[in-house]
């Protein structure tokens, strides 16, 4: 069995342990030649993403495709790379997933989102997303091709975590009273994305995110009391004076259900919570 990854990021690379460790072989697009060797060392195949062949050559074989780049204002790049390649190969995947993002549901004032609810994004990037899910989802029905949308919130794990922003400096509490926001340990998306290709449906969606939607300024507190450290201070919110991105992650309060995942493809987040989750990450560091 074999995985096509393009776009090999952090969940990226998850995926491919997991699907590796069940004995699939994995290729992979880079762009930047410096992490071919890497890759290869990892034991995955690294294309060039800019390889029409190269990558026409490799899906002509393939059980599943994992599309990971953010689109941009023309669009999804994968799209644009990936259509003809699969055309040209006449390859027809089980299963081809698309990586999007909670922030399509936009500000729903601390309630829940659901995958059947309206999509209501507030930002250029969120509106960009829910152009490439429409996009994918056309391909799929005009290509007879099974494509599933897997919208995930903020992802953490090993090396990106709240730890890693209390031990720079980086990591701010803000008093944003009934301000939540979901999260996903990248192991769980990576199992999230396994079970979705061991039941692949044409058209799914799924929301893949934690079962405790919390405050940002509560997380990292928690952080901090795991590495011994005092927590910082609780700052005043002005949302005007914060940067573009943190404006955007302020302005939007949502719960999003990860109910669908569970009944559809029987998955369960290893990590249901921020806390099993940072102690996780806490147990495999090394000393600071």
């Amino acid at each position: 069995m074999r995985l096509f990854i393009y776009g090999y990021g952090f969940v990226g690379r998850a995926l491919a342990r997991r699907m590796k460790g069940q004995g699939w072989e994995v290729s992979a697009t880079y762009r930047d030649v410096a992490d071919a060797e890497p890759m290869r060392a990892e034991g995955i195949d690294a294309v060039p993403a800019t390889d029409k062949d190269a990558i026409a050559e490799r899906l002509a074989n393939v059980q599943a495709l994992l599309v990971t780049p953010p689109p941009g204002p023309e669009g999804c790049p994968a799209l644009q790379m990936l259509v003809p390649a699969l055309a040209k190969a006449g390859a027809f995947p089980d299963w081809i997933g698309y990586l999007s993002t909670t922030g399509v549901y936009g500000d729903r004032r601390g309630g829940w989102a659901f995958e059947g609810g309206r999509l209501a994004a507030q930002s250029p990037e969120g509106a960009r997303r829910v152009a490439a899910e429409r996009d994918w989802l056309e391909v799929g029905r005009g290509m007879g091709l099974t494509i599933t949308i897997h919208r995930l919130p903020g992802v953490y794990g090993p090396g990106r975590s709240a730890f890693e922003r209390l031990r720079d400096g980086r990591a701010k509490r803000y008093d944003a009273p009934g301000h939540v926001v979901g999260r996903v340990h990248v192991d769980d998306v990576a199992a999230g994305l396994a079970a979705s290709i061991a039941r692949p449906r044409a058209g799914g969606i799924y929301n893949l995110c934690d079962d405790e939607p919390a405050a940002n300024s509560t997380v990292i507190a928690h952080a901090a009391a795991l590495l011994g450290l005092p927590e910082p201070p609780l700052l005043a919110l002005d949302i005007d004076a914060l940067p573009v991105k943190a404006q955007r992650f302020y302005r939007e309060n949502r719960r999003v259900s990860n109910a669908r995942a569970k009944a559809e493809l029987g998955w369960r987040p290893a990590y249901p919570t921020y806390r099993q989750g940072l102690a996780a990450i806490l147990a495999g560091m090394g000393p600071s």
